[in-house]
């Protein structure tokens, strides 16, 4: 019976410490080196007397690649007949007869083969997880399922075998095996990716520079994103609740007043400057009910995720209580609010939210953008 996502990650938890672990060699491109890491990992773990068997090594005709996979212990493969052709699948039942305590999976995204015991071969590798093995894999960024068709775009290739993201999300550990798009391209031109006679074309093709370089920075910010998790779940269980600003998050508070839209691009423009994480926040206190009042609420919506802002709803009574409990949830580091030139009780009331906010909210840098009325 196929599992759920939902009781993958019940039963992959990585607070779950009787559980195995899961580590990935993630890359931005084939040849960048993934599977030569992961090898060398797997023979350092077994000189220092860890149980480290092979399940399936890719080598693609790499003869350094080779070399070193004829080191380990490799689990017999199953043989599976498919219309008449007799094909090699790792065999996840056999390993977790032989039960080592590390496991070597390479091409995490890769299908198997119909009669295996499961369709893709990360469900083999969360099995194996669930058996209580440390397992070491590899996968490229383009796999993802939600980069997938981000990378089709660059590329004009399009991604037949994706992984979901919530596997890398609960993955315990992720390695971004790295190499510049110059050096990888040399490493083609020597042959050491694919035969000769596919040089040529390959660097016409997925190849490209510019297609490399695009392909180095997705994988760049999955890493960076995994370790931003790693982070705020770690200040959670810590109790933690000053901020650690090692990476700048701005969030701009927007209602549904058209003017609104004036400090979402000021919020943008200092977001890209930064290189900050920017979220948009909108609290209902129940005021915006006219249809007229949702209709430039939604532009506003619109125009914050074309800025690529994450757009927040929140409800409370008032805005202050409700934006200070997201600032504190979400380590945000610097708080942009708007107002209107307005004078007596209204300026009043504004300024009591105001210091309702910096009463309640962590300590946040506060940024009060002006906008004269029409």
């Amino acid at each position: 019976m196929t599992k759920t996502p939902e009781q993958w990650l019940e039963e992959v938890s990585p607070q779950e410490r009787t559980k195995g672990i899961l580590k990935l060699f993630l890359g931005y491109a084939p040849g960048v080196g993934k599977t030569y890491g992961m090898l060398g990992e797997a023979i350092r773990r077994r000189s220092r007397g860890e149980d480290v068997v092979v399940g399936i090594v890719e080598t693609h005709g790499r003869k350094a690649t080779a070399e070193l996979a004829a080191q380990l212990e490799q689990v017999p493969m199953r043989k599976i007949e498919y219309k008449g052709t007799v094909f090699e699948e790792m065999d996840p039942d056999a390993i977790i007869k032989r039960n080592p305590r590390v496991v070597l999976v390479d091409e995490l995204a890769h299908t198997n083969i119909p009669g295996s015991k499961h369709r893709k071969r990360y469900e083999d590798v969360l099995d194996l997880v669930e058996a209580k093995m440390e397992v070491l894999s590899t996968v490229n960024v383009q796999h993802l399922e939600s980069i997938a068709p981000t990378v089709g775009a660059i590329t004009g290739i399009k991604i037949r075998e994706t992984v979901p993201d919530w596997v890398l999300e609960h993955a315990n550990e992720i390695v971004m095996v790295d190499l510049t798009p110059e050096a990888l391209q040399n490493r083609m031109k020597r042959g050491e990716v694919y035969h000769t006679e596919k040089v040529d074309q390959a660097l016409r093709n997925f190849f490209r520079r510019g297609n490399l370089i695009a392909l180095r920075e997705l994988a760049l910010r999955q890493v960076a994103e995994q370790v931003d998790r790693s982070l705020e779940s770690y200040m959670e269980q810590k109790n933690i609740q000053d901020l650690w600003p090692v990476r700048e998050r701005i969030a701009v508070c927007f209602s549904s007043n058209p003017r609104a839209q004036y400090l979402i691009a000021r919020a943008a423009r200092m977001a890209r400057r930064m290189d900050a994480e920017l979220f948009a926040i909108y609290v209902d206190i129940g005021h915006d009910t006219s249809e007229q009042d949702q209709n430039s609420l939604n532009a506003n919506i619109q125009f914050s995720e074309s800025l690529g802002a994450k757009v927040v709803k929140l409800k409370g009574k008032e805005v202050a209580a409700a934006t200070a409990e997201f600032v504190r949830e979400k380590h945000v580091t610097q708080v942009i609010f708007g107002r209107t030139a307005v004078e007596g009780w209204r300026k009043y009331l504004y300024m009591t939210a105001i210091h309702r906010f910096l009463r309640d909210a962590p300590a946040v840098d506060v940024h009060i953008v002006t906008q004269e009325n029409d």
